[in-house]
């Protein structure tokens, strides 16, 4: 059954959240409610309201952003961002400087990866993760860990939806969190109440989007 979607009662500017309610798997957890951040991903106008929003957010704690690493899907964002933090009559420590755009690569067992030519975007860089939505933050810790071992510096981490405040220490700045959400709710897929209850799940959700059930 396809979920039923609605938008959530709070705007950011002009940006608003697009939401269902039910029972949802990610890669990493159960949740009772899905986010689809489809239009902000792939729409120009979307994206570009999105990064208006979050580039008045202390991203990186005053730190300058060398490089966006995109996760999530979320390279328009990133582009328009790059662009906000970049312009001449911003008042972010960024304006007037060049920012790299990278977004993530998956080795055979999963984890971020990067080819050669693409190293000097991350080596001795001060890095942003930005991604379209944090739950459990293990993608993020990915991105920590990829971050550090290429010798760059996690300078800060940004979305447009996060149900956690900080993750390993790092800040999450994000634009809609859990009180936007009432009742949100994340299990371990071992300890979901609705799968023990015998509730079906309604879809299977990942940086794509859904898969109804």
């Amino acid at each position: 059954m396809e979920p039923k979607f609605f938008k959530i009662p709070v705007s950011v500017g002009s940006v608003s959240l697009r939401v269902a309610k039910g029972h949802f798997a990610t890669r990493n957890s159960h949740t009772n409610y899905f986010i689809d951040v489809t239009e902000q991903q792939s729409c120009l106008r979307e994206a570009e309201a999105v990064a208006r929003q979050l580039a008045q957010q202390d991203l990186t704690r005053n730190t300058m952003v060398d490089t966006i690493l995109c996760l999530d899907g979320t390279r328009v964002i990133g582009t328009c961002l790059a662009q906000e933090l970049t312009q001449g009559g911003n008042r972010s420590i960024n304006a007037g400087k060049e920012i790299y755009l990278l977004r993530e690569n998956l080795s055979r067992d999963g984890k971020f990866i990067f080819r050669d030519n693409a190293r000097f975007m991350l080596d001795g860089k001060n890095v942003l993760l930005l991604l379209a939505s944090v739950t459990t933050g293990s993608t993020v810790r990915k991105g920590i860990r990829c971050v550090q071992y290429y010798k760059g510096n996690v300078a800060g981490v940004a979305s447009i939806y996060s149900h956690v405040k900080e993750v390993d220490g790092i800040p999450v700045a994000s634009l809609f969190n859990t009180n936007d959400l009432p009742g949100y709710v994340s299990h371990r897929p071992d300890e979901c109440p609705f799968c023990k209850l015998g509730q079906p799940l309604d879809a299977v959700v990942d940086k794509y989007g859904y898969a109804a059930l």
